[in-house]
């Protein structure tokens, strides 16, 4: 006599697991495709720079503010957690219809595709890791689904081909599907492997970043009398790996200098395509540059000065000979993202904006825009920092829309005049007494005439600031105070050069940038 109970033979979590099994090596399958195609996004990529490209303005700054450096790496370890719960569905819903599971998977590839052919200058090139990945879906699916299936029909009393219950039959049926189940495992993690492997494209242009001769760039010799001379100041040079990182890329581009192509066109009386020897064969420019981000809040880390060396863009601009009614040139990055930068900024003769080829002595990093990116003294990164850019187009403000201008944040963006207290660290210790304190100010392309700082909301008293080379860079501030024991409250704050007292009024970062009074508190003992 037979029995036909349902059995573990049946099991759900077999079949779930059939979906992971599946969904994970489309996944790895896709991600080696996109590398051997030297295609930059992969689909799970490509699907986080579209939420990165549709997130409203308000969201985005909260995750910069909250997560900053691990906006990214949340994002894409959520989109991940949530595509492993698809494909446990997906495998769950195969075991009532295999259409049912291929329909979960066909969902996940037109989502795909779509975050794909909606990135600025997607070609049909891009979409071949998305199909490589669906195929892997539906060969895998099947493949492990079949011998559960057989399992099913029988502990269900139908079998196509019937099998005596504890016999051989069922063993080689869950000893086939343990063996698919295995090869596939090997071919997801052979396939991360071989991306590894085949990712040398970006090792190449690693190496050939390291290789540049670039003539015309010299190493920065940091002015004796740019340092206030007090332990604990940040360092009037940030190295380049100690630099703020904003940028929306997940996978950052790795652009060889021998096939990088600048096109400046629109309102210009002749439209140009620069390369990267173009650039080296004209005159380098170098010089001192504080960048800080519009997310910057009061008293943030989000700034940082170097030596930045490039080509004049003005220059530059004067090739194309922009037509008169032009007012603003939208940059656009290899990665898609865009800005819109006044073009008076841009060709102003007294401000060393620049295509930057150099940072702090050396090729840029490629985090930070390599080959080439723009630097605009000044102006907060989101209206001119366009990194690997690769496209200018000269037009009107009241044609154009950009990134963040999209998202809420105003068209203009000048630095706003700020200041930052480094010395003591808020909530330490300090000996009472004679206690030194100091920080940074800055107002790019204005300059810093003085500072001061108020003790618990006395009178202000002056500071003593450094020499700086330029008004582009910020400025290190010290004072010495007489303290007593207790707990304190210390503020700063900043005079522009020929203008006004940094105001304290308390305003968030969007749309134009932060203002306020940077205050910390410390306890003298």
């Amino acid at each position: 006599m037979s029995t036909t109970a349902p059995h573990p033979r049946d099991s759900r979590a077999l079949w779930a697991l059939a979906g992971l099994g599946a969904g994970l090596a489309g996944l790895a399958v896709s991600y080696a495709a996109a590398l051997a195609l030297t295609v930059r996004q992969s689909p799970v990529v490509a699907v986080a720079e579209a939420v990165i490209r549709l997130t409203p303005g308000k969201l985005a700054e909260w995750a910069i503010q909250t997560l900053g450096h691990w906006d990214k790496p949340v994002l894409v370890t959520t989109i991940l957690g949530l595509l492993v719960v698809l494909f446990l569905v997906a495998g769950l819903l195969t075991r009532r219809a295999w259409l049912l599971g291929l329909a979960v998977f066909a969902g996940l590839s037109v989502l795909g595709l779509a975050a794909v052919l909606t990135r600025p200058g997607a070609t049909a090139w891009d979409v071949l890791p998305l199909a490589a990945g669906f195929g892997t879906w539906l060969i895998a699916l099947n493949l492990l689904t079949e011998p559960l299936r057989r399992l099913r029909e029988h502990a269900t009393g139908s079998p196509s081909s019937p099998l005596e219950p504890g016999g051989p039959g069922f063993g080689e049926e869950r000893r086939t599907f343990l063996l698919r189940a295995g090869v596939l495992g090997a071919v997801a993690i052979g396939s991360g492997v071989l991306g590894r492997f085949l990712g040398r494209g970006r090792r190449h242009v690693e190496q050939t970043r390291n290789l540049l001769r670039l003539d015309g760039v010299t190493r920065p010799r940091v002015p004796a009398e740019a340092r206030i001379g007090l332990d604990g100041v940040s360092s009037w040079q940030t190295p380049a790996d100690e630099f703020y990182l904003i940028h929306t890329a997940i996978a950052i581009p790795t652009l060889d200098p021998d096939d990088w192509q600048l096109r400046i066109h629109g309102l210009v009386e002749r439209e140009i395509v620069l390369t990267y020897q173009d650039l080296m064969d004209r005159q380098i420019t170098e010089a001192w540059i504080t960048l800080n981000c519009v997310s910057n809040p009061v008293g943030g880390s989000l700034i940082g000065n170097a030596w930045w060396s490039g080509v004049r863009l003005a220059d530059i601009l004067a090739l194309a000979a922009p037509l008169e009614g032009a007012d603003c040139v939208l940059q656009t990055s290899d990665d898609g993202w865009s800005c819109s930068t006044p073009l008076a900024a841009l060709t102003d003769p007294g401000r060393d904006a620049m295509l930057a080829l150099a940072m702090n002595g050396k090729a840029l990093p490629l985090e930070h825009g390599f080959p080439v990116r723009t630097i605009v003294p000044g102006l907060y990164g989101y209206v001119s920092a366009c990194k690997w850019v690769v496209e200018m187009e000269v037009t009107r403000f009241a044609d154009v829309s950009a990134y963040w201008t999209e998202r809420g944040w105003s068209e203009q963006g000048p630095v706003k005049l700020a200041s930052r207290i480094d010395v003591p660290r808020s909530g330490t210790e300090v000996a009472a007494g004679q206690v030194e304190v100091g920080g940074v100010a800055w107002r790019q392309h204005v300059g810093v005439e003085a500072v001061e700082v108020a003790l618990d909301g006395g009178a202000w008293q002056p500071a003593r600031l450094a020499g700086v080379p330029t008004d582009d860079t910020w400025v290190q501030w010290a004072a010495t105070l007489e303290v007593s024991p207790g707990d304190h409250l210390l503020r700063v704050r900043a005079k522009e050069k020929g203008g006004d007292w940094q105001t304290s009024v308390q305003r968030d970062v969007v749309p134009d940038g932060a203002t306020g009074l940077h205050e910390i508190d410390f306890t003298a003992t």
